[in-house]
């Protein structure tokens, strides 16, 4: 008998048997020798939550307001390169499966899916795309101009990828895209090998007028993801930014650096609410999303585990993993005596080293 999908990590099992090897590895691999992958998740291990009893909890009210915008719970979809790898129907499905539940979805420049497509699929629930600036800016203001006009409501600027990180895991594999997976909406060729194209085209001279430019080009709201310092931060919210994500990358860029956790109680004391501050990187349980908020953080974006339901179970599975971690953030909210996002403050966590 088929053990039940219980957890994130038993969706985990069951999309690797389905994953051929190198598929798998440019998923779930990270820079270096994978030191912040490996951190990103035990940062979380560290953490202990506190209750307070006897105050009912019965119906934990999950909603919260981002960008002017009401999401059913404080749990968004990161941008993850072509889902297509993991399911034909790719971001499509994914986006179905969030937007049924009201989680929010950023879509990835490298996205298997039309923003067209993947608009009428949200069927009005929050979309956002992921902005790469490539050395070309036409082809970044073509992307944006398309997502802008399908409906797409926030651009998510990436600034820790001047270039890409160095992947092992895809080095020894010489890891080449299928036939028929490509980003579908950039023009042009050179995509198959992943990290040629990123080396060729990505912008190695980004620097913070990137945000200005981008404002220039879109009305849109601006967050800007790869934040792991109080002052790159505060740098952020004087250029006037909408929101920072912060983010390492999911440790495929520099191995080494702290854990998105680590980082997240200086950068959300820095910013003291001048913007939104997301975070994603080794969300894998709803308490987990819990001691985000406690620790500043206004939403957790969750990445490979929505990767490995669209891979074992498509829709559903990225439904699967989306109801898994709302219902465990319940759980941990009853437990706590937390009765809406309002009442979680940072003594609701204690950790076993200090940040």
């Amino acid at each position: 008998m088929e053990m039940p999908v219980l957890t994130l990590q038993d969706y985990r099992r069951l999309a690797q048997e389905r994953m051929e090897p190198p598929v798998w590895d440019f998923f779930e691999g990270g820079a270096g020798e994978e030191h912040t992958l490996a951190a990103n998740v035990r940062a979380f291990d560290r953490i202990r939550l506190r209750p307070t009893v006897l105050r009912p909890a019965v119906s934990p009210d999950t909603t919260c307001k981002i960008l002017g915008r009401t999401w059913a719970a404080p749990i968004g979809i990161t941008p993850m390169a072509f889902h297509t790898l993991a399911h034909p129907e790719g971001e499509l499905a994914t986006v179905r499966a969030a937007a049924a539940r009201g989680i929010p979805v950023i879509i990835g420049t490298f996205a298997g899916r039309t923003c067209e497509e993947l608009a009428a699929a949200a069927a009005g629930a929050p979309l956002w795309l992921q902005v790469y600036c490539f050395r070309d800016r036409s082809v970044t203001r073509r992307l944006v101009e398309r997502a802008e006009r399908a409906g797409v409501e926030a651009l998510v600027l990436t600034v820790d990828a001047p270039r890409l990180g160095r992947r092992l895991r895809d080095v020894r594999n010489d890891f080449r895209l299928p036939p028929g997976i490509v980003p579908a909406n950039l023009d042009g060729g050179g995509f198959s090998s992943p990290a040629a194209h990123a080396r060729a085209e990505l912008d190695p001279s980004l620097d913070w007028s990137a945000v200005s430019w981008l404002r220039s080009v879109s009305s849109l709201p601006i967050l800007v993801k790869g934040i792991l310092t109080a002052s790159d931060a505060l740098r952020a919210v004087e250029s006037g930014v909408d929101g920072i994500v912060v983010s390492n990358h999911g440790g495929r860029q520099l191995d080494g650096v702290p854990a998105t956790l680590e980082a997240l109680p200086e950068i959300t004391a820095a910013v003291r609410g001048a913007c939104p501050v997301l975070i994603d990187g080794g969300v894998r349980r709803g308490r987990d999303v819990l001691a985000c908020l406690a620790l500043g953080a206004d939403a957790a974006l969750v990445g490979r585990p929505v990767l490995h339901g669209l891979a074992a179970d498509g829709e559903d599975g990225v439904g699967g993993v989306l109801d898994i971690l709302v219902e465990e953030l319940q759980d941990a909210m009853t437990l706590t005596g937390t009765r809406s996002l309002a009442d979680i403050l940072p003594d609701l966590v204690q950790t076993r080293a200090p940040w």
